[in-house]
């Protein structure tokens, strides 16, 4: 994965977990969605770099 490929997986990670935090204050069921976007965010992020490095490899 290149650096700005990776760059933007940690900014908008990192946007949706600080999104999670304010709304902890607001509405829970809130809170609990931007959470479970910021894990699958991540998680897309991890299978980006597995599939660009498996197609790197060959």
């Amino acid at each position: 994965m290149n650096k700005s490929l990776g760059l933007l997986f940690a900014v908008t990670s990192m946007a949706w977990l600080t999104a999670t935090a304010i709304s902890i204050a607001y509405n829970g069921w809130l809170a609990a969605l931007f959470f479970v976007l910021g894990m699958c965010n991540i998680g897309f992020g991890f299978a980006v770099k597995a599939r660009v490095t498996r197609k790197a490899r060959t």
